[in-house]
């Protein structure tokens, strides 16, 4: 089989980097994570002017000194990053791409996912300016709002990978679940044999019948893998998630992200503040 079909077998992860540990246990993490799958990895870095220039207002032009002082310094930094991925995560299944550039990471994220067919876009919590007490950094909650064609896996720092042996999945089941939606969640559960735990924030006690219906279509679309049902009566959804997860030394917790009432207007407001704080376990938004 030649390289090019055997490339396109590969799962496309695209992953962020500012070079910050934190970033780097997320590239780490990642790796860990689908060491069983073939994988192309895209590592994205998009210049800092602020130490070339004195005035950051303006983004320097390219072929200037300032551009290309940030451009080596990035180029170099993959080259250290690079020996790093060599030396701890030797996997003959991987392969590492690099981009550096410039402009707004968004931008650059979007660009690559399109030019790419990027199928999962995987970052830290925190960049290398992370203050203690904030939560997700606003390049991770960006991420979440606006990547809406494929999975976000947000990683905590100071997280070491572990096999996953228990994934908590919320929900409310006010919404018809559709099987392309939870694949990466399938998939993981599949190769770590982990429970899926799917957990519903009670506040009343019966469940109507377009939710009955919503929970037995859920079974039908899990039933590769483990999966059990989990009912709690907590009125704050994140408080409910971190106290289910903290209680039984959860892996991860996966969703759908969608806009609707469960997780409020816009997703990452309610929800990510809310389970994002201080989180321990990765996060990964599905869609």
């Amino acid at each position: 089989m030649n390289k090019l079909i055997m490339s396109a077998m590969n799962k496309r992860i695209l992953i962020p980097t500012d070079f910050s540990k934190n970033a780097l246990n997320a590239i780490r993490y990642t790796i860990d994570l689908y060491a069983k799958l073939n994988c192309d990895f895209y590592f994205l870095n998009v210049y800092d002017f602020e130490k070339y220039t004195t005035n950051s207002l303006n983004i320097p032009e390219e072929g200037s000194a300032e551009f290309e002082l940030a451009k080596a310094a990035s180029e170099k930094n993959f080259v250290k990053l690079l020996d790093s991925i060599a030396l701890h995560n030797e996997n003959p299944k991987h392969n590492y791409y690099t981009k550096s550039t410039y402009g707004f990471l968004s931008d650059a994220i979007k660009k690559l996912i399109a030019e790419k067919d990027i199928e999962l876009v995987a970052m830290g919590t925190k960049g290398a300016t992370g203050s203690k007490g904030v939560l997700f950094g606003s390049n991770t909650v960006m991420a979440m709002e606006k990547i809406r064609v494929c999975p976000v896996l947000a990683i905590p720092e100071n997280i070491s990978f572990k096999a996953p042996k228990e994934i908590v999945f919320p929900t409310d089941y006010k919404d018809t679940f559709k099987r392309a939606e939870l694949n990466y969640l399938i998939e993981i559960g599949k190769m770590f044999n982990a429970e899926i735990a799917i957990l519903h924030l009670n506040k009343k006690k019966e469940l109507s019948k377009t939710q009955l219906d919503s929970q037995q279509l859920l079974r039908t679309i899990l039933d590769e893998v483990n999966y059990n049902f989990y009912t709690l009566s907590e009125s704050h959804l994140g408080k409910g998630i971190q106290t289910f997860v903290e209680s039984r030394n959860s892996d991860m917790v996966a969703f759908i992200n969608r806009k609707h009432l469960f997780f409020g207007s816009v997703f990452s407001r309610p929800l990510v503040k809310e389970i994002g704080y201080d989180s321990k376990v990765p996060i990964l938004a599905l869609h």
